[in-house]
């Protein structure tokens, strides 16, 4: 079962050997980033960070880092058991009959179970800091050099605009809460949202809310601006274990994360309502919470830049002001957190693991899906391999439109299909079929339309081209084409007689 709070978290992964306690000061300006990059990229250790310059919270970073890691979290020895267990609830088989619905009672009271339940007292609020909060009292993160620096690049273009406001005097600019999961709720049907977006410091009871305009937060923002009320808002960093990845799910906008964490966990999830914010729950074993509010009648506030998961500075742009009204915390907790950058990075793992959990849902969406993947050089959103089982003229026209279609795969800017026979999770195979199988002029396919915010490549913000490779084998009806050649491949017979005979061959490994 998976943990339920991120102490006991970290405490199974030193048992395992998995996490390094570092004991020497080290800064939270720059120098762990530098630190857990290199780790990151060879997958090592978590990392603990016992003493951290300028703060007396110890501060968790690389959590989520390999697969081994990630599976920890879920509770699961393997992605594809999740994504079982995800599947019946995506395309349940409904009974027919007086036993199948007796079957299947178990399953509809476990269901019925998994809703968050609402608690009156959590460990998360053991301290609870008012008037006197200070986020710069937390081992904040300034992630990469130019963070928060607008006067190193331009603004993004999106036409917002705001207010530039200076950081308190004597702190460090740029620093960013990166692994904190947002709680917000729509203010007419009261659905709860649990988000991943950064938010800048900038005073001891200020900072900047950053997200896309497609995200759920957003969404919320915008229905509370429409009727001129205050947002409440809550940060919670650490508690149960799978948090983190159920924020960062692809959901529904009308799931909430909450249930499907329950789901994961393998019962629900305990909440507290907030101190200040109390329409507000967050879970009861959060290490950290960061309680505040949004004003729609405020300007925004510049916020950016900021090193991203693109590998490059995602630039300055106005978003909404975050009044805080309260620190609450643990009597002795764990601050986590997070870096993005070029990949191999923790957030790879987070990634890898929506790609395979909700490959269910995308064949319930495109069928025509065998698999996919989304490699580590496309950062999620940049390339998409795809395998079909091709039976008829252009249908790898219609499975790249229909993923254009699904969800945040809308936002795929490159998608290649390949054929049955083809691993998409070997990069070089995919490559030589598009390689040897596309004409460019008959086999690429481009459209416009929504793209992901941080693609700084798109001519307008969040909109631009997307490209589609047909790199199947063509068949009649897919334009002209010459008769088509055999792949190389030796026979069957005589692979498996020379791996019975390599050992007579004296050359070594094989």
């Amino acid at each position: 079962m998976p943990f339920a709070d991120l102490q006991s978290f970290v405490a199974e992964l030193e048992r395992r050997g998995w996490l390094r306690r570092i004991k020497v000061e080290v800064d939270s300006v720059l120098e762990i980033t530098e630190i857990a990059d290199r780790v990151m990229k060879q997958q090592g250790p978590a990392l603990l960070f016992e003493r951290v310059t300028g703060s007396r919270f110890p501060l968790l970073i690389n959590a989520f880092g390999t697969k081994e890691r990630m599976c920890l979290a879920l509770g699961c020895a393997d992605f594809e058991e999740v994504a079982e267990r995800v599947q019946p609830l995506i395309k349940p088989e409904m009974p027919t009959t007086l036993l199948q619905k007796l079957q299947k009672l178990p399953d509809l009271m476990k269901l019925g179970s998994l809703p968050p339940k609402i608690v009156r007292r959590g460990v998360c609020q053991e301290i609870v800091r008012t008037d006197d909060a200070d986020l710069f009292e937390l081992p904040v993160l300034k992630c990469w050099p130019d963070d928060g620096d607008p006067d190193t690049c331009q603004l993004t273009g999106s036409g917002k605009t705001g207010v530039r406001l200076a950081v308190a005097p004597g702190q460090v600019a740029g620093r960013y809460v990166t692994l904190g999961g947002i709680f917000t709720k729509h203010p007419e049907t009261g659905e709860r949202n649990i988000g991943m977006y950064r938010v800048q410091l900038f005073e001891p009871r200020l900072a900047a809310m950053h997200w896309h305009m497609h995200h759920d937060g957003a969404r919320h923002w915008r229905a509370h601006k429409e009727r001129g009320q205050r947002m409440p808002i809550a940060i919670a960093l650490g508690g149960p274990a799978i948090l983190p990845y159920a924020a960062t799910c692809p959901l529904p906008p009308t799931v909430d994360e909450c249930l499907f964490g329950g789901f994961l966990q393998g019962g629900p999830l305990e909440l507290v309502p907030c101190v200040t914010q109390p329409t507000i729950e967050v879970p009861s074993t959060a290490e950290f919470v960061i309680e505040g509010y949004i004003d729609p009648d405020e300007e925004l506030m510049l916020e950016g830049p900021f090193g991203d998961h693109t590998g490059f500075y995602s630039l300055p742009d106005f978003y909404p002001r975050l009044h805080v009204t309260a620190i609450t915390h643990r009597r002795s907790p764990i601050y986590p957190a997070t870096i993005v950058g070029k990949p191999p990075m923790e957030d790879y793992w987070l990634g890898k693991a929506t790609e395979r959990i909700f490959l269910p849902l995308l064949r319930m969406l495109v069928p025509d899906i065998l698999d996919y993947n989304l490699p580590m050089f496309g950062c999620f959103h940049n390339c998409v391999f795809v395998k079909i089982r091709k039976e008829y003229p252009m249908q790898a026209r219609r499975v790249m439109h229909a993923i254009w279609g699904a969800g945040q795969m809308a936002m795929s800017k490159i998608i290649v299909v390949v054929d049955h026979d083809v691993d998409v999770h070997d990069e070089q195979a995919v490559l030589f079929h598009l390689c040897a199988n596309v004409d460019p002029q008959r086999d690429i396919e481009l459209v416009h339309g929504p793209l992901d915010i941080l693609d700084h490549a798109s001519p307008v913000v969040g909109v631009g081209s997307k490209m589609g490779i047909d790199a199947t084998r063509k068949i009649a009806g897919e334009g002209q084409i010459r008769p088509w050649p055999k792949e190389l491949a030796m026979s069957r017979e005589v692979r498996e007689l020379v791996t019975r005979r390599w050992g007579e061959y004296g050359i070594g490994t094989h």
